[in-house]
């Protein structure tokens, strides 16, 4: 996507050094732009679990790179498989709910293969690191395909503006590119099908209001943020066509597991017959799990995101108090969404029931596992 007219990518090797790794920082979202270099594994580890990078696809994407860097660590060591495992193991423990980070580093470790030497590790963990950047941005562009059509179909039906409702941000700052919820919205724009979309604010870390604003704006997409308990009475007054959400985790039987809240806006859509679609990669598809509810671990963030809000000053980026001091705070960072709430899944290989014969006909290969 772009960022101030030029095309950018959430991720990327430093153009001048590849030993260096390149995010944006989305905790100083939306009032500063920045890039942070990223040169060990640990850093890429923090980057993760402080939230310099979020969204499921870029946390695999990252994980992936950052054992990358891992490698580049240990790049004269005789015995570098054991640093390596050792890696990944810290990488893996930085986000419990999104199950792309686990995808992204067994597809590293798995791609290690029958390499002998440290060079030879670096050298493969590399590529296919890029390849799985290249693949994120390519699934997510599918996605958008034929996501679209439904924006269309509404389109042609009505003959005015296509009004969606997302939560949380599963935009291109969640992936590598074009994001998953927001693909369709893009590609719809870009072909002159006019959109407008409702931005869910996102509490407690209000990564609708800050990051989903901030990237349709970037794009010129018409948008208007409003709070998380405003959907449903926009849905009751027929102001939503189409619900466009992401997931962190889906299982085999079509449970989402997405940013906290979006359950809330699954039964609203139900209730008022407004379809509600979840878009993710293949990435995002955990085929061990079967029910979301009992199943998905569901990550517990510090009580500070809830107790203290962060905005923009006369004297910079502050952050402020909301709630008395001694009040205790919960902080649970996603919830489930049943399958029978969802209308249909968007893959890069097409649309299909939330259920576990839905997501067989699209990935027949994995009816033996």
């Amino acid at each position: 996507m772009k960022i101030n007219g030029e095309p950018t990518r959430t991720i990327r090797l430093h153009r001048d050094n590849p030993r260096i790794v390149q995010v944006i920082d989305q905790r100083q979202l939306p009032h500063q732009f920045t890039w942070m270099d990223l040169t060990t594994a640990d850093e890429a580890a923090y980057a993760i679990k402080d939230m310099v990078v979020r969204g499921a696809p870029l946390i695999g994407a990252t994980a992936a790179l950052g054992l990358y860097l891992a490698a580049l660590e240990v790049s004269s060591a005789d015995d570098f498989r054991g640093p390596l495992y050792q890696a990944a193991e810290r990488l893996g423990q930085t986000r419990p709910t999104a199950v792309n980070l686990h995808w992204a580093l067994n597809s590293q470790l798995k791609a290690l293969g029958q390499v002998t030497t440290a060079a030879e590790a670096v050298e493969r963990l590399r590529q296919n690191a890029e390849a799985i950047l290249d693949a994120d941005e390519e699934q997510c562009y599918q996605i958008g395909r034929h996501g679209v059509g439904l924006i269309e179909a509404i389109y042609a039906r009505t003959g005015q503006t296509v009004n969606i409702l997302t939560h949380c941000n599963a935009g291109w700052l969640a992936c590598v590119d074009w994001g998953t919820a927001t693909s369709p919205i893009y590609q719809a724009h870009d072909r002159g099908i006019p959109v407008h979309v409702w931005v869910d604010e996102t509490r407690p870390r209000n990564q609708g209001a800050k990051l989903t604003a901030w990237e349709l704006g970037q794009h010129g997409v018409p948008h208007t943020v409003i709070p998380d308990n405003a959907g449903g009475h926009l849905m009751q007054h027929g102001l939503v066509d189409l619900a466009i959400v992401g997931s962190d985790r889906t299982t085999r039987q079509g449970d989402v597991a997405n940013k906290i809240g979006t359950y809330l806006k699954a039964l609203a859509a139900h209730d008022n017959d407004v379809p509600f679609y979840v878009a993710l990669p293949s990435s995002t598809l955990d085929w061990t799990l079967r029910d979301g509810v009992k199943e998905i671990p569901i990550e517990q963030r510090s009580q500070d995101e809830v107790k203290y809000m962060d905005g923009l000053s006369p004297r910079g980026v502050t952050s402020v108090l909301i709630c008395p001091e001694a009040s205790p705070a919960a902080n649970y960072g996603f919830d489930v969404t049943p399958a029978r709430l969802v209308t249909g899944l968007i893959t890069e290989r097409g649309i299909c029931a939330a259920s576990e014969e839905g997501l067989l006909s699209l990935f027949p290969e994995q009816s033996a596992q």
